[in-house]
């Protein structure tokens, strides 16, 4: 027989091993080390264990300790948490003109007069105030899609209180980006 195709010597031709599997290993390999290297950075950066220390807005309002009180870290409220009404002092504003509205399916109507409280520096019951307007349309929409039988019982006078809260806080958040209402009061209630 013939070895020609054999090459030369009587030995089998040598496969050329895999210069693009090589090539792959080393490219998914390098992409998975960078993508690893920024991705603990991120989550470094995100978590403030970078050497530089996250700067406070000097716009956004702060809370303004009681006289007296000694505010600790731990006394600081996380996102979300109401301050602690013995660490810091409220502030009350009252609006001067009542609501009037009518009631979900109902011929009935609402009438309330609103204070509302703040934890933190003038700057939200300036704000506040500064956007009355829009805050008061959206306490009337709130109103205009109340039951009247519900708003007769207490339950339904405090989630009245929490759901006006909830409007005015994502009115001001909306317009100044910032919230800031820790409650809202009646100061007078009546429905026909």
């Amino acid at each position: 027989m013939s070895d020609e195709g054999k090459g030369g010597d009587g030995a089998a031709p040598k496969k050329k091993k895999g210069k693009l599997g090589k090539l792959l290993v080393f490219g998914v390999g390098g992409l998975l080390l960078i993508g690893g290297g920024v991705g603990a950075g991120l989550y470094a950066a995100g978590h403030g264990l970078g050497s530089a220390q996250a700067k406070e807005d000097p716009n956004i309002p702060k809370l303004v300790p009681r006289k007296g009180a000694e505010v600790t870290d731990a006394d600081k409220p996380k996102p979300g948490q109401a301050p602690n009404p013995a660490k810091y002092q409220a502030s009350y504003y009252t609006l001067d003109q009542p609501f009037t509205s009518n009631l979900r399916d109902s011929d009935g109507l609402a009438q309330v007069a609103l204070g509302v409280s703040t934890f933190y520096d003038s700057r939200v019951l300036d704000a506040f105030k500064d956007n009355e307007m829009p805050i008061r349309s959206a306490i009337l929409e709130v109103m205009a899609d109340q039951d009247a039988f519900v708003l007769e019982t207490p339950e339904g006078k405090m989630l009245l209180r929490k759901q006006l809260k909830q409007a005015i806080n994502d009115t001001l958040a909306k317009r100044t980006g910032f919230g800031g209402i820790d409650d809202v009061y009646f100061t007078s209630f009546i429905i026909q």
